[in-house]
């Protein structure tokens, strides 16, 4: 009577994952989570960043939010340290990380000499350099529209814009001016810190108009000019907290 070979198990990669929550939209939060569990056994969820500015990320179930404080570089340093802890206690085998910054080039070249599989992920915009340090790398996007007929779509109201912690407290500083025409955008950065205590090293970019620039479902900007001015769009803030 013959037998049957043993029937070998796989065993699924442990897998930590680290999230630059300064970079990455929260609205890619469960294409994470898919990405992770199809890489391995995730056993370590975080998302790194201000939780001031970041509520959001705070509240997704599954992931770690760890506050890395205001400080210029803090959540890229900090997300280092802990990618690197992991990586010398032998506590994963695979790591995931999640940003758009090519600053984490160095980390992904680190974690692979040490054996570890590092999976990259982050947005259409991520240079080359990162994406070639990792030993894969994904893309994040959102998933396309489904088309809607017309006498659907014309009865259906339509699905409300995403708005940051951040976007309200940008849209209150262009509120308070009462300039119908809006707040110059040379003074956003001072009555932004003034009266909201946020500082343009908080976010990440280059200035405040580079960050408005990316939202033009939230806001309508002038051309470039010494007194070019930034007004919010009232219905895309309809249902958020005054």
């Amino acid at each position: 009577m013959s037998t049957l070979p043993p029937t070998r198990l796989t065993v699924p990669l442990r897998l930590s994952v680290f999230v630059d929550a300064d970079n990455i939209s929260v609205t890619h939060a469960q294409t994470i989570l898919d990405l992770a569990r199809r890489h391995g056994a995730p056993d370590q969820l975080r998302a790194y960043g201000n939780v001031g500015l970041l509520p959001d990320w705070d509240k997704v179930p599954g992931f770690q939010f760890i506050h890395s404080g205001s400080g210029k570089n803090a959540t890229d340093m900090l997300m280092c340290i802990d990618a690197m802890e992991r990586a010398l206690s032998d506590q994963c085998a695979a790591v995931l990380l999640v940003s758009s910054d090519q600053d984490f080039t160095h980390l992904a070249t680190r974690l692979r000499g040490y054996g570890l599989t590092v999976i990259g992920a982050g947005e259409a915009k991520t240079l080359e350099r990162f994406r070639a340090a990792c030993s894969e790398f994904q893309v994040l996007s959102f998933n396309p529209p489904i088309s809607t007929p017309v006498s659907q779509a014309k009865s259906e109201a339509a699905p409300p814009v995403y708005v940051t912690d951040l976007d309200q407290k940008i849209r209150n500083v262009i509120r308070d001016c009462k300039d119908p025409s809006g707040l110059e955008v040379r003074i956003l950065s001072t009555r932004m810190f003034r009266d909201q205590g946020v500082k343009l090293s908080d976010i990440h970019v280059k200035n405040w108009r580079a960050y408005l620039s990316k939202y033009p479902d939230l806001y309508t900007l002038d051309s470039k000019g010494p007194n070019a001015k930034v007004r919010y769009r009232p219905e895309a803030f309809r249902n958020a907290p005054a």
